[in-house]
């Protein structure tokens, strides 16, 4: 049986590495020597790529790759009317390894749904992807636009009172940009959201008091946001949310298991599925689960994609198997943790692993559940 709300027992969270003459196209056109237009044809080529590659892997779920965005979150969320970004900047930690600042992200007037943001990007894929296929969109978490700056980024010219005018302008414009992807046919989007995971690392939390937060409360407080994203999902559309940590160059950002968030993300959050970071010990044990309802799934990243050592079978199955004694096996998947790149510059692994990671998720998922 497949699992409810998605295609298939085993899924993706969505980018994939760049290819060479992709990147040198991108720098020709910061640079002035093709247009957005070429930049476009070359990006086309590349997703007609991917899409195929993600197919003969034997994916159900097919992305564009990501291959259109610089980051993962900066590119939609300049999109919407209200909403200013800055690109973040590499930092070189004292141990030699980069780390990406986060971006300054913030909102100087009513958000607004400007254009359709994704739906050219979604027209392409779904026309490169074959029948039993369902193409995904993913889009960054609505909650980016609060996380970052707080009430400190967010204009008090243009919202005196966070709640309720804020909250219902951003769900109303990402309403707008759903309902734009279901009228072409788009019934699976995926929202990426790094800031629960982040309130699940004590630093962080101690980030948000600084700032003027309560970090019990913000979860609770997200969930609700969300769900009024969710109020407006069109019908036959699966909205899942992924939960990453910080993936830039094959490093993390964050750490901590999820109790700080499970009851929030996962009992009050009315999302179809979630997709959960669990490829290393900085993610905690699988206790949170317990908080999961009938209804729901969680799909278990338990295939790294920051290195390209393979996991084996029967240490998947096994953690399969743990995390089946908190949540019903029957509302569980498999997933790599996370993108294999997430941003433009992507992880430190090499192109074939891919393939190789992918296969894994897939076989093991089929020798768990079966094949669908």
């Amino acid at each position: 049986m497949t699992i409810p709300h998605l295609p298939a027992r085993y899924d993706h969270v969505g980018s994939f590495l760049r290819p060479q003459y992709l990147l040198e196209a991108r720098e020709k056109k910061a640079t002035g020597q093709i247009t957005a237009e070429q930049l476009r044809l070359v990006e086309d080529q590349a997703i007609t790529e991917i899409v195929k590659f993600q197919e003969d892997v034997g994916l159900k779920s097919i992305t564009d790759g990501e291959f259109r965005r610089t980051y993962f979150h900066i590119d939609f969320l300049e999109q919407l009317g209200g909403v200013k970004t800055d690109i973040p900047v590499t930092v070189r930690k004292p141990d030699g390894t980069e780390e990406l600042a986060p971006p300054v992200i913030r909102v100087i007037d009513k958000v607004r749904h400007a254009k359709d943001i994704q739906l050219a990007d979604f027209q392409y894929l779904k026309s490169q992807v074959s029948a039993g296929r369902t193409p995904k969109v993913s889009i960054p978490s609505p909650t980016m636009l609060h996380f970052r700056g707080g009430r400190a980024g967010i204009s008090k010219e243009a919202y005196p009172e966070l709640d309720p005018a804020f909250y219902d302008d951003v769900a109303r414009a990402y309403g707008d940009e759903l309902r734009s992807l279901a009228a072409a046919g788009c019934t699976y989007v995926q929202m990426d959201d790094t800031n629960l995971a982040y309130l699940c690392d004590e630093k962080m939390r101690e980030a948000a008091r600084l700032r003027g937060d309560d970090p019990n409360e913000l979860p609770h407080r997200y969930a609700q946001f969300v769900n009024k994203v969710v109020a407006q999902k069109p019908a036959g559309m699966t909205l899942a949310m992924h939960l990453c940590r910080g993936n830039f160059k094959s490093t993390h950002a964050a750490a901590g298991n999820y109790e700080p968030v499970a009851e929030a993300l996962l009992k009050e959050m009315e999302i179809d599925a979630y997709f959960l970071e669990y490829d290393d010990d900085r993610s905690g044990d699988f206790r949170p689960l317990r908080f999961l309802p009938k209804g729901k799934m969680v799909v278990l990243g338990l295939v790294t994609t920051k290195f390209g050592t393979l996991e084996s079978k029967d240490d998947l199955k096994r953690r399969i198997a743990e995390a089946a004694q908190y949540a019903p096996l029957d509302q569980l998947g498999l997933s790599p943790q996370c993108g294999f790149s997430s941003t433009v510059h992507g992880n430190n692994i090499a192109v074939e692993a891919q393939r190789a990671k992918l296969r894994l998720v897939i076989e093991t998922a089929q020798e768990v559940w079966g094949d669908a």
